[in-house]
């Protein structure tokens, strides 16, 4: 299999030969800061289209269809208009406080993004408490939707932060605790090595039943936490006119929009790299012809695969159910996936002892 090592590990080769360290290293950075911020923008793009076209299919719809072959450019003469769309100014609004949440939701989206190993030396940072630093570093998005909110200086904001508020903080305890299910079957917090470790078997199916449980529970939470339907309640249009981002305009409702979008996929990414393998290919113990097949297949499209497979699965449950009320959402969260993920903790605790 090719990996990307032997590409990033030849330009760190280069540029240390050429120039001196500080310079390297400078150059390095700035290079990936790039990388980072246009494979972000790319992938929300096409994350935009991809739902049009899956909600145009489950609604017997076309979608886009005339901007470009098939619709393909709808999204980017969508980012081209609202880039030139002008910052309405709001009386009354904390000025400061107003500007700085869309940045945090961004900010804290992206940090997020940027640890994810899309294969091995295609990672931007390898922490050997990845899985911590991914949980901590998402967590603060609800800071900025707080913010949001508080600073618009409106009801209908404020209601929409604080249903935001708590639905992120109460189902990112059911995320943790799915992962730790997981982080307790590798013995590692390092993306890199957990991946490595679902060579032969994914963990999906290397933790039997504990795993499929906290997998399920995963994806239900994560859908939560993106805000997105039936968890939209912060965005409830008949309710909240747009909820917390109500009174932005211009490029700062982009960058709710793009978190957004980005945060779908980032939470899908999770799911591949601690469930499904990461990069790994499909490998079934004994089949080494079918094995040796599935290893020509580059382990990027492998990632992405698997990634753009639970995005898949999000949108199908986003089109599908009708939107929860507050106290079904909570009570969800409260009274069945969290007791589920404390018990599926101590299942998987049993099954490394005993399988």
């Amino acid at each position: 299999m090719f990996h990307f090592n032997v590409v990033t590990d030849w330009i760190d080769e280069f540029l240390h030969t050429y120039l001196l360290d500080g310079w390297a290293l400078f150059i390095e950075f700035v290079l990936i800061g790039l990388i980072l911020l246009t494979a972000y923008a790319v992938l929300a793009l096409i994350l935009i289209y991809v739902e049009r076209k899956i909600c145009a299919f489950f609604q017997c719809r076309l979608g886009p269809t005339r901007v470009g072959p098939l619709g393909l450019f709808q999204s980017v003469a969508d980012m081209i208009k609202i880039l030139l769309k002008e910052l309405i100014k709001i009386n009354k609004v904390d000025p400061l406080l107003f500007r700085l949440a869309a940045f945090l939701v961004i900010i804290a989206s992206i940090c997020t993004f940027g640890a994810i190993p899309f294969d091995k030396g295609l990672h931007v940072i390898d922490f050997n408490i990845g899985v911590f630093y991914l949980l901590a570093i998402s967590s603060l998005g609800v800071v900025g939707i707080l913010l949001a909110g508080w600073s618009s200086n409106n009801k209908y904001t404020m209601i929409g932060a604080m249903r935001s508020g708590a639905q992120l903080i109460s189902y990112e305890l059911s995320c943790g605790l799915s992962l730790m299910t997981i982080i307790m079957l590798s013995g590692t917090m390092q993306l890199s090595v957990i991946v490595e470790q679902q060579d032969y078997a994914w963990n999906i199916f290397r933790g039997g039943i504990p795993a499929v449980i906290a997998f399920v529970i995963y994806l239900i939470a994560g859908h939560a936490e993106t805000n997105r339907g039936p968890f939209d309640l912060p965005e409830a249009e008949s309710e909240l006119t747009a909820g917390y981002h109500t009174e932005y305009s211009g490029i700062q409702f982009g960058f709710f929009y793009l978190a957004e979008y980005l945060n779908m996929f980032i939470i899908a990414a999770i799911a591949t790299t601690l469930f499904l393998g990461g990069w790994m290919p499909l490998h079934v113990p004994g089949w080494e012809s079918f094995n040796e097949v599935m290893n020509y297949i580059p382990p990027v499209l492998w990632f992405f695969g698997k990634t753009f497979f639970c995005v898949f699965l999000a949108l199908w449950v986003r089109w599908t159910m009708p939107r929860l009320r507050i106290d079904q959402l909570l009570n969800l969260e409260w009274k069945i996936l969290m007791p589920l993920s404390l018990l599926n903790i101590i299942f998987m605790a049993l099954w490394i002892i005993y399988w």
